[in-house]
């Protein structure tokens, strides 16, 4: 997630979805891809960065309000299963990770962002 993406609009409709979405997904116990979010939500092009703006705008909202980052439900499609790099560089901005963004360390905090995400109970507004 990076800090380009000030000038996406996200409309209702997608936000309303991106929540329901990882509202379903925290409740499995289960995370889910950038891609599959994109094909679930008929993201239009640029799918990925609208995505991201929606993803960075969440954690800015669970971070001012002291909760853990849904955000963190979202992972890539390779083997480490882990956010993209972007995530990491904005929980940083937010205050919420100190480390390299790769590595054990990033791979060490998301577990743990992960387990507060699935044991969080969120009110029904972000």
């Amino acid at each position: 997630m990076s800090g380009q993406t000030t000038s996406i609009r996200i409309s209702r409709q997608i936000w309303d979805g991106l929540l329901g979405e990882l509202a379903e997904a925290r409740q499995q116990r289960q995370l889910v891809t950038y891609r599959a979010l994109i094909e679930r939500l008929q993201l239009p092009a640029p799918a990925m960065q609208t995505l991201v703006a929606a993803l960075e705008h969440l954690a800015m909202l669970d971070a001012r309000a002291g909760r853990p980052l849904r955000s963190a439900l979202v992972i890539s499609q390779g083997a480490e299963r882990l956010p993209r790099t972007g995530f990491f560089e904005c929980a940083g901005r937010l205050g919420r990770f100190n480390g390299p963004i790769d590595g054990t360390a990033a791979a060490s905090w998301h577990a743990g962002e992960v387990a507060r995400v699935f044991d969080y109970d969120f009110p029904e507004e972000p």
